[in-house]
């Protein structure tokens, strides 16, 4: 190909930013980047509202004043049991929060440690609950990452300033309001750096540890990530517009919490422990519940669990959270304002049916998942088992109202069944309540009598059933002849009163034609009758 047709085919400036804007918008529309689908402007400069709503944000934090009890009795009402951990927490995080209203006063103290958080206890005892409902309570963006995604080269294809960059995205990319959240890490036991069987470490997580102790310390956070394709191509827009480098978040005020089940600590503890005491002390240390084992947590188990020094200093603030029994699990489903029984009542109701839950029901709900060991998680499972086929069938019968009481949950399926055949033993009665109706307005309106019987109600019935017709519509359409009909067969014989047997149900109309020729048959006999008593 020629030179010159090599020009006519690459694209003007003109036709290569309108080329650029078009792939940008098919691949990158989430982005808001400038000249992509919106103006400039727009993107640059937030409404009014919105400057707002991130201004009053702002002035909350300026005007925070809760007292650690306040915190505390906010949790209560979404959080059962876990009382230690809710007092600490609540002192922690009034303490932070008070030092950044300092700061935004310019007031901060100038040597204060942060009180980063790490939560220890079994999975599902509302460790997450916890923190998601004091960052509602202070109105701070919030983000929860799991530990395991984390690699030594980056955070699913990224890096651990991702979640950083997630703040910035849960406050509406205002980086004053992000710099003040709060980052919530689970499992982070995960990427302690466990012996091996040769007794060696497996240093994986040693660079996890060192790139999430940069961000829990005190570093800047570029609002775009390196390797983000669709960050570069901003970068270099940016710069064509006149240099202007990319916006970056401080972490000094974001708080940390990380929390994990640390399956192998507590072996850790009570060695630690056995070897400093002896005697009654030893007995009562090796006496001593799991709960009350991993209390006892120090920073040298932890080191020893596989966790960097530096790493476990940035997180001053311990809490252990207690395994849930029975009775909490029974307290979380009853009293709790986030309790998985309200979810089920809005399913229900959105058929137009009422589920009551009976205190029965809902211990032997705990009961059951207590076994299921996942704590509060648990209840889920179990009721997802419980409720899946009262959930099918109901909102296609006509049952508005039941009770969850001990036999439900422990034979769902047999009380399924119960429930469906009671209300179709009541669907039943009122279909023959609605055809003794039918007959009492038939001889009202034609003054003739009809009576239905056994046989014939049970196929009107069971047809009304089996074809979900109304059995209103189910006699019309099939009776519809009867009154002009019966009232032949009554003009000619004087018959004033019917019974309609299964055979009428079954095929009313050849029944009626057999009645009306029967009704003339017995008209001529009736007639013929008289003359032969005068021939004689």
């Amino acid at each position: 190909m020629r030179s010159e047709d090599k020009k006519k085919d690459m694209p003007s400036p003109e036709e290569f930013q309108k080329q650029l804007s078009d792939f940008m918008k098919q691949n990158f529309s989430g982005f808001g980047f400038p000249g992509v689908g919106t103006p400039t402007a727009k993107q640059d400069t937030p409404t009014s509202s919105e400057s707002e709503s991130h201004e009053s944000s702002i002035e909350d934090l300026m005007d925070f004043d809760h007292r650690p009890k306040d915190v505390k009795a906010y949790l209560d009402r979404f959080v059962i049991q876990q009382e230690e951990a809710k007092k600490v927490l609540s002192v922690a995080l009034c303490d932070h929060y008070h030092h950044v209203r300092l700061a935004l006063e310019g007031k901060e103290a100038p040597n204060y440690a942060k009180q980063n958080i790490i939560l220890i206890g079994p999975t599902g005892v509302g460790k997450t609950y916890l923190i998601k409902s004091v960052a509602d309570l202070i109105g701070v963006p919030f983000v929860k990452g799991d530990a395991t995604k984390f690699s030594e080269t980056g955070y699913v294809g990224s890096d651990v300033e991702d979640l950083i960059r997630e703040l910035y995205r849960r406050s509406d990319n205002d980086i004053k309001r992000a710099q003040f959240g709060i980052v919530y890490l689970d499992e982070v036991d995960k990427i302690a750096m466990a012996e091996t069987g040769a007794g060696s470490r497996d240093v994986s997580g040693r660079g996890v540890q060192t790139n999430l102790l940069k961000l829990m310390e005190e570093t800047e956070v570029s609002v775009r990530s390196p390797q983000d394709v669709a960050g570069q191509i901003q970068a270099m827009m940016d710069a064509q517009r006149g240099g202007k480098s990319a916006s970056t978040i401080n972490t000094k005020h974001v708080l940390f919490i990380v929390s994990g089940a640390f399956d192998g600590l507590e072996p850790i503890i009570r060695r630690r422990m056995s070897e400093t005491t002896i005697g009654f002390a030893t007995t009562r240390n090796e006496s001593m519940a799991s709960d009350e084992t991993l209390e006892q947590v120090e920073t040298k188990d932890l080191i020893e669990f596989g966790f960097e020094p530096e790493f476990v200093g940035r997180l001053p603030v311990r809490v252990v959270c207690k395994s849930l029994e029975v009775d909490d699990l029974f307290h979380i489903l009853q009293t709790s304002e986030g309790s998985i029984i309200r979810q089920y009542e809005q399913d229900f109701a959105a058929y137009g049916i009422d589920i009551l839950f009976k205190a029965e029901g809902l211990r032997r709900i705990a009961e059951m998942a207590v076994d299921e060991k996942t704590g509060a998680r648990g209840l889920m499972t179990v009721c997802e088992r419980v409720f899946r086929n009262f959930k099918y069938e109901l909102p296609s019968s006509d049952v508005k109202r039941f009770e969850v009481t001990r036999e439900v949950v422990d034979c769902p399926a047999d009380e399924l069944k119960k429930l469906l055949a009671e209300q179709s033993k009541k669907e039943r009665e009122v279909a023959g309540e609605i055809l003794e109706e039918f007959a009492s307005r038939f001889e009202e309106s034609h003054g003739i009598r009809i009576q239905i019987d056994q046989g014939a109600q049970s196929h009107l019935v069971n047809l009304s059933i089996e074809k979900g017709i109304p059995m209103r519509d189910l006699w019309l359409d099939r009776f519809k002849d009867y009154q002009f009909g019966l009232k032949l067969i009554a003009q000619n014989t004087g018959q004033k009163t019917f019974v309609i047997d299964e055979k009428a149900a079954r095929d009313p109309d050849k029944r009626l034609s057999e009645w009306v020729v029967a009704s003339y048959q017995d008209k001529e006999k009736k007639a013929a009758s008289p003359e032969s008593d005068v021939s004689a």
